[in-house]
């Protein structure tokens, strides 16, 4: 420690990510905090592409580690860097968003601040074109992600998650590491295990960064798929990991299905079912035609159904035991 401020450990996982990494590291290059107090750990998945080659060319002029993890998943990569790193502090940070210059600095404030084990703060989704910016649009709505706060909102305050957090070394040992059997919903189950501990997470508004989200629809409904299906594979692990925004999809599509079959029995689940429709269609038009950027409604209208739809399908394959990658 210098001038009583700590040394600081960046881990990255990467893989394939020669399209965003070097933003990526520009961005932590730029950083206020003094370079000599911070390592950063890049855990790669054994990308295919020139992901290493890039991160290679920085290694040699920063204090820079590339580790591999064979098995490429996220919590496993997150592991070997928090088992690796020799900072007081570790911080998360993904290679497809990019941070201001203060980002590391506010972390740290916020940790000695707040003294909360883990911090973080809100985050701009980006993507370009314009089949990208509409699905930049569904991730920053309220209707399309629910009430997670980091998307939605700025205000600092206590939180059930936060993105790329930060935390105290001391906090993985008092709650142990993330979970290699959650490939999707680590960050779920590891803030879980703080809150029901009796630890505190913690978003501050002078904490952001900008996150480049999918530009196609397929890749879109591919994550959503994927993190859909993290659900009842979570629940089994930890029951209480998991918030009732995660449900909402699968109980919407959940619907869609059994409802129909009761109109056998009783035509006014007929009624029911045409209701459900119509308050789900206004307000995919609110979300997608009278909130800021209409311009991109004529795409989002379809995208939030979509999206929904095929969270819900993912969750729907986990209760029946089918994991999708």
């Amino acid at each position: 420690m210098t001038n009583n401020r700590p040394f600081i450990s960046l881990i990255i996982p990467v893989y394939n990510e020669e399209k965003y990494i070097r933003s990526c590291i520009e961005s932590l290059i730029n950083q206020t905090y003094p370079k000599h107090l911070m390592e950063w750990l890049f855990i790669d998945g054994k990308s295919s592409d020139q992901t290493v080659n890039i991160i290679s060319e920085y290694a040699k002029k920063y204090q820079i580690k590339i580790l591999t993890n064979t098995k490429r998943t996220t919590p496993i990569s997150l592991n070997l860097g928090v088992k690796k790193s020799q900072g007081k502090y570790i911080i998360r940070i993904d290679a497809h968003a990019i941070f201001p210059p203060e980002y590391v600095e506010e972390c740290v404030k916020c940790l000695n601040k707040t003294n909360a084990d883990n911090v973080g703060g809100w985050i701009e989704t980006e993507a370009d074109g314009y089949i990208g910016k509409s699905i930049a649009k569904v991730l920053s709505s309220q209707f399309g992600v629910g009430n997670s706060s980091f998307r939605t909102s700025k205000k600092s305050g206590y939180v059930d998650t936060v993105p790329f957090g930060a935390f105290k070394k001391q906090t993985f040992k008092k709650y142990g590491l993330f979970n290699e059997e959650l490939p999707r919903s680590e960050d779920n189950d590891l803030n879980s295990r703080i809150i029901n501990g009796g630890g505190k997470i913690y978003m501050s508004s002078k904490i952001h960064s900008t996150y480049y989200c999918r530009n196609s629809i397929r890749s879109l409904l591919k994550q959503a798929l994927q993190n859909g299906n993290a659900l009842f594979w979570t629940i089994k692990i930890n029951p209480r990991a998991m918030r009732i925004r995660h449900f909402v999809p699968f109980l919407f599509l959940l619907s869609l299905l059994i409802l129909p079959l009761f109109t056998i029995v009783n035509k006014l689940f007929a009624i029911l079912i045409l209701i459900e429709l119509l308050l789900y269609l206004l307000l995919d038009i609110y979300y997608s035609f009278i909130v800021p950027e209409r311009k991109y409604g004529i795409v989002t209208i379809l995208l939030f159904f979509l999206f929904h739809i095929t969270y819900g399908t993912g969750s729907l394959l986990s209760l029946i035991g089918i994991k999708v990658y």
